[in-house]
């Protein structure tokens, strides 16, 4: 059985079952939802962050929530949440304004992270459509090294830690700087893909430099990427912002490329795409496993992303309109 989490901007959709029998629910219809993060080993236990009420957390799976994220971390933004693979307890979440907290139990209490706002790149972090201030994006921890963290302003950097945000790197110019979403690998250490809205790119170094492989890959503006293994990697994409995000005017597409190939367009596949369909969100688990969700429902692939298929989960009318914020599988 596996459990799905789709979190739109007023609604956390929760699906239990499968293959084709669903137990749909929905929760949190009074709170802006940002973002989400769960551990295959504590999948009672599920995060959700918020734009006005911090973090919110489930020990239950979802049924019921608490908000004690509000309590112990100082913004009550929540754009961005991670979780040590190694260690369920070892929490990070990222805030507007830009700032990373850091939890040793479970999300019961926060430290914030300080000197991330020295960094001298700051000055020229910006959100474009709210200019006056900057967050946290995405917060990517690497499974080869737990110390070392990813953290991504939107916009204007993309910013590391390799000792638990003690101390902070600046983003190097090769690096992207409106990153979206990141993946990593354990058993590719070193590596790291990431989907921005200035493009593609790909690091096997740890984020030292980075690469832009764009063959193929027509629209970039990128949002999400999932890895099925280290030689196969999704991303969804659109021409610019609006067509990403605006159902009226949306226009967007999902890639696939594989280790020594070019991008390839998954049209046809029965993934929906193009004209009226909003950026993908996607995830990837073992052996060649993917799902996706869009504003017209949520699909599943069990071989890579060559054929998808829409999972029969009630999806309420109003996502058809709407952007999915962040989606989460625990098996």
């Amino acid at each position: 059985m596996v459990t799905l989490y789709v979190a739109m901007r007023d609604t956390l959709l929760v699906a239990s079952g499968g293959p084709e029998d669903w137990q749909t629910t929905t929760r949190l219809a009074e709170h802006e939802l940002e973002c989400l993060a769960v551990h295959p080993d504590r999948p009672e236990r599920l995060l959700c962050g918020t734009f006005g009420s911090g973090i919110l957390r489930s020990v239950d799976g979802g049924e019921t929530w608490d908000g004690v994220g509000e309590r112990v971390v100082d913004s009550d933004a929540v754009t961005a949440l991670a979780v040590n693979p190694d260690d369920p307890d070892e929490l990070w979440a990222g805030t507007e304004p830009s700032a990373v907290y850091r939890s040793t139990d479970g999300g019961e209490t926060w430290t914030e992270k300080s000197g991330l706002t020295d960094l001298s790149s700051s000055k020229n972090w910006a959100f474009p459509p709210r200019p006056e201030t900057h967050h946290v994006r995405w917060l990517e921890v690497d499974p080869a090294d737990p110390a070392h963290l990813y953290v991504a302003i939107e916009a204007g950097a993309l910013v590391q830690t390799h000792d638990r945000g003690e101390t902070w790197e600046d983003r190097v110019d090769a690096a992207r700087i409106d990153t979206h979403s990141m993946a990593t690998h354990p058993d590719a250490p070193g590596r790291a893909w990431t989907a921005a809205g200035d493009g593609y790119a790909e690091t096997t170094d740890g984020g030292e430099t980075w690469d832009y492989p764009q063959e193929g890959l027509r629209h970039r503006y990128c949002w999400s990427v999932a890895l099925v293994n280290p030689e196969t990697v999704l991303v969804s994409s659109a021409s610019g912002a609006y067509s990403a995000h605006t159902a009226s005017r949306a226009d967007t597409y999902v890639y696939r490329k594989r280790e020594g190939e070019g991008w390839e367009r998954l049209d046809g596949r029965g993934l929906p795409m193009g004209e009226g369909v909003t950026r993908a969100v996607l995830v990837a688990g073992d052996g060649g496993e993917c799902y996706a969700a869009n504003n017209r429902g949520l699909f599943h692939s069990a071989d890579s992303g060559d054929s998808w298929r829409r999972l029969a989960v009630d999806w309420p009318e109003s996502f058809e309109t709407s952007t999915v914020r962040a989606l989460a599988a625990v098996e």
